[in-house]
């Protein structure tokens, strides 16, 4: 399993539901969570063969933006 992490822009619990459906989505996702807490709004991702384009492009289309750490 590998992790990935993001700097976002997804500031609150109502962001973080908009990007659920979109990153439970995919099936190299295993586990997924936001520290909203952290001014950086990292993004913590764990998973199978995951790519940070995999991962930015599913934020993407759920209108946000994440960049890798």
């Amino acid at each position: 399993m590998e992790t990935l992490q993001f700097k976002t822009n997804i500031n609150c619990g109502g962001c973080v539901a908009k990007v659920t459906p979109f990153l439970n989505q995919l099936e190299n996702v295993e586990a997924w969570k936001v520290d909203t807490n952290n001014p950086e709004k990292i993004l913590t991702v764990s998973g199978e063969d995951l790519t940070c384009e995999l991962i930015q492009t599913a934020i993407q289309k759920a209108g946000f933006e994440a960049a890798e750490v």
